[in-house]
């Protein structure tokens, strides 16, 4: 399946709430709560304006992945800092019909490129919760080490949850920085 990446646009904020809507049950053990009114177009768009802003000032890369030719989900590189760091956290998710064949893998691996490439990024971040052991396949699947585990780290479906911390360096393994 040709899977691809390109900035997410106000224009996909119908699109987007259909397939969150379509989705809500798949993602809802991994996501944050939320309520009604998040799968709603007005607030989809709220959010991709918001994240627009932050890629205007450089805090993100607010990404949408398709595949076949229609929009899937979403990829995005935030939390960009600079400086000594030179590094970003990366969030994804895909349709619940798209989920099995790979698009989650190509799109991570493809948002990877973009941040060691074109945005010059030495480390990119992922983090799971443990028990979320499709997503860590797709972290090792894209070069991703896991880093550690962080107790009560984010507050998902309703309730702080322990994560496992995952990096990718820009540099071959074993290799000195640059």
């Amino acid at each position: 399946m040709d899977v691809a990446l390109r900035l997410v646009t106000e224009d996909d904020a119908e699109e987007l709430t259909a397939l969150l809507l379509r989705s809500r049950e798949h993602l809802r053990p991994w996501e944050p709560t939320r309520d009604d009114a998040f799968f709603t177009v007005d607030v989809q768009r709220e959010l991709i304006t918001g994240s627009i802003d932050q890629h205007a000032d450089g805090t993100a890369l607010p990404l949408v992945i398709s595949a076949g030719g229609q929009l899937v989900g979403r990829v995005t590189v935030n939390g960009i800092v600079r400086g000594a760091l030179q590094s970003a956290f990366l969030g994804y998710w895909v349709d619940v019909e798209h989920c099995g064949r790979g698009v989650a893998t190509a799109a991570v691996g493809a948002a990877a490129r973009i941040a060691f490439g074109e945005l010059g990024l030495h480390r990119l971040q992922a983090d799971t919760l443990l028990h979320n052991t499709a997503s860590q396949r797709v972290l090792a699947r894209n070069g991703f080490t896991r880093i550690g585990t962080a107790p009560r780290y984010l507050k998902i479906d309703g309730r702080w949850q322990d994560c496992h911390l995952h990096q990718l360096l820009d540099e071959p393994e074993g290799q000195p920085t640059r």
